[in-house]
Formats: structure tokens, C-alpha cells, sequence
């Protein structure tokens, strides 16, 4: 008999979200009633003192045969994911799992969060980027004796007409590039693979599928492009004038400390204003604390940090014109909703035995 549970690509398969929210008995139902069969867990991954659950706080029975993941956490040992054949990580980066068994085999499938998050680590970027233009944090400060005398942001600059570099032109890269091009900046985008035609230049990830009205979808808005995998390519993008660089490209071994005491000699010229969303090794930290007690650059905004969480010593905190928040760029009270609705795509797509969206080329 030919029923729709027999119909159902999922009917064997179990899911398990490892998810920092209680669960949705609600959405469990509405997946469990459009994917018949699919047995689905749901286990919170912060407990409520706040800290992370990690895998020794569950029995190897929680994890026996899930074949589909979503992953909010550190990887656990590959033997308790020895079934799984999906993982829909809940980052953008995949670094952590680079090495791990699981990611190394090649018939498991991999997507990651990009696009999810874009908007709230844009608004960070240029939150930070206005502050430090219009030197707001430092005029909250000042006493107003005489309003008449008080010359607000008096040597503070305008974004219209200035420059931003984005390195790695992705979804967060993307957004940012929206946010600053109606502020009437100037956008320069750099990729590790060229970039020439204008159907190469679209954008492929979650944004295009579930979330209107966001990004650069067609790739238009910069007005240059630059690609390559050498330093010199980078140094040579790095010299362009940039007066912000924003770094929203992934960790790999090739990106470790691209940017380091060289790099900041070249941005010296325009003092550009540094933002790094992606990983804290992708800069030199001893090199970047130098170039903010010289002065090469006119500040940065960081919202992650070599080491991470960084030392309550460590010089960084002291250096001027930095600000920096512990990896919470990502986080608003609604952020979670998108990351079930790229996990609900998901599912379809593997239902329909299509591609997933954001799937990883390894």
C-alpha cells in the first residue's frame, strides 16, 4: 500500500537538535506531520545556570541513531555520530569541525548558517563603525555646561563618499555592503575565486531563499572586485584606500594572520578603520595592538579576538580607539528563527533528494 509515510524520504531517519532553546513541541509537530515517520529530538543545549552543555552531560542514548543533525556546539566523539548523514550546523564558520571524522567523510552532507545572521552582525559592523566616526561613546561622556558651546562630534566624519573593503564577499559581507552603499559609501569586495561574470557574482546562500529584501543578491553593488589566495593578492587589495576594511571571510589554514603587521603599514596611508566578524586568527594580535598604539589605524571593532575569550591582562583591552564585545555580534531575540526555518528548508530539500542550501564543498 502506497502511504504517504511510505512516501516520505525522512520515515527512517531521526533528527536531533542541539539547540540553546527549550523545545517547540509545537514545531515538532508540524515537522513530525509533514515528514511522517521522522522521529525528532529535541535536547536544550544551555543549562540554567547559563553554561553550555557539552557532550559528556548526555548518554551515548540520546545520540543512538540520529542521522540528522543540527549542531549548536563543539563536535562530540565521531562514534556517537556514527548514522548521521545530515548536519545543519547553527554558524556560518565550520572551522571546528574541519578535522573531525564525521566532517571527513564524504557521503555525510554539510550546511552551515550562512545568511542566518548577516543582518544582525551587519548592524553591529556599522553600529560600531558610526561610533567611532562620530566619536559618539566619547561625547555621551562629556559634561554640557554651555549648549552653545558644545560642538557635537565637532571632528567627526561623515560615511557618504568614504570607502569600505570587504574581504570575504559573502552574506555578512553582503549585507554589510547594502547597509553602507545607502549611506553613500563606496564598496570594494574581495573573493578567493574570481568573480567576472555577472551570474558568478550572485549570491547562492540562505539569504536568496528565505529572506527577502537583504544582501547584494545580484552582486551590483561594488564597484570593484578583486579575487586570488596569495598575500600579495590581499596586501594588494588592502592598499586600495580603503577607510573601513571588514573582515567576514572564513578560518582556514591559509587565512591564519592575514593580516599582521605588514598589512597595517599598508592601511597606515588612509588609517582605516578595521571590523572583524569572522575569526580572531585571522589577525595578528601583538601586530594589531601595535598599530592602535601608533596610530596606523584609526580604530577597530572587534567581535572576536585571538586569543578568545580574551584575558581580563591582555594589552588589547587597553589600546585605544578598539571596541569589543565577546562573539555576540549574531545575537538578537529573534535570531533563532531564522536558523529553524533554514533547518525546515533542509529537511524538504532532502525529502525531494535536492541540494541543500548552504551545502559545503569539502
Amino acid at each position: 500500500m502506497d502511504t504517504e509515510q511510505n512516501r516520505c524520504a525522512l520515515s527512517k531517519d531521526k533528527l536531533m537538535l542541539f539547540f540553546p532553546k527549550e523545545p517547540d513541541q509545537q514545531w515538532i509537530n508540524k515537522i513530525v506531520k509533514k515528514h511522517p515517520g521522522l522521529q525528532v529530538d529535541w535536547v536544550t543545549s544551555v543549562k540554567s545556570d547559563g553554561q553550555p552543555v557539552n557532550e559528556k552531560d548526555l548518554s551515548a542514548e540520546c545520540w543512538k541513531d540520529t542521522t540528522l543533525l543540527f549542531a549548536d556546539f563543539i563536535p562530540p566523539p565521531a562514534e556517537l555520530l556514527s548514522k548521521v548523514r545530515f548536519v545543519q550546523l547553527a554558524s556560518a564558520g565550520a572551522d571546528i569541525w574541519y578535522d573531525h571524522p564525521v566532517y571527513l567523510r564524504k557521503e555525510t552532507v554539510f550546511s552551515n548558517a550562512s545568511g542566518v545572521y548577516s543582518p544582525q552582525i551587519a548592524e553591529w559592523v556599522i553600529g560600531t563603525w558610526i561610533m567611532n566616526q562620530r566619536q559618539l561613546v566619547r561625547n555621551q561622556a562629556r559634561p554640557v555646561e554651555d549648549p552653545g558651546q558644545y560642538t557635537l562630534c565637532s571632528s567627526g566624519e561623515s560615511s557618504g563618499r568614504l570607502r569600505m573593503g570587504v574581504l570575504g564577499y559573502g552574506s555578512i559581507g553582503r549585507q554589510c555592503a547594502r547597509i553602507a552603499d545607502a549611506l553613500g559609501m563606496e564598496v570594494y569586495a574581495y573573493t578567493r575565486s574570481e568573480r567576472k561574470t555577472s551570474e558568478s557574482r550572485k549570491d547562492d546562500t540562505y539569504r536568496q531563499y528565505c529572506v527577502p529584501n537583504r544582501g547584494d543578491p545580484e552582486g551590483k553593488i561594488p564597484s570593484k572586485w578583486f579575487y586570488g589566495t596569495s598575500q600579495e593578492k590581499v596586501d594588494a587589495f588592502l592598499a586600495q584606500d580603503l577607510d573601513i576594511l571588514v573582515i567576514s571571510l572564513p578560518l582556514t589554514k591559509d587565512t591564519e594572520k592575514l593580516i599582521s603587521y605588514k598589512q597595517f603599514e599598508i592601511m597606515c596611508k588612509k588609517r582605516t578603520f578595521v571590523s572583524n566578524v569572522a575569526r580572531g586568527k585571522h589577525i595578528d594580535t601583538e601586530a594589531l595592538v601595535a598599530a592602535l598604539e601608533k596610530g596606523q589605524i584609526r580604530g577597530a571593532a572587534l567581535d572576536v579576538t585571538d586569543p578568545e575569550s580574551l584575558p581580563k591582562e591582555h594589552p588589547l583591552w587597553n589600546a585605544p580607539n578598539v571596541y569589543i564585545t565577546p562573539h555576540i555580534s549574531w545575537m538578537t531575540s529573534d535570531v533563532w528563527g531564522g536558523s529553524i526555518r533554514l533547518l525546515e528548508a533542509n529537511l524538504e530539500r532532502l525529502n525531494n533528494n535536492e541540494p541543500c542550501i548552504n551545502h559545503l564543498v569539502k
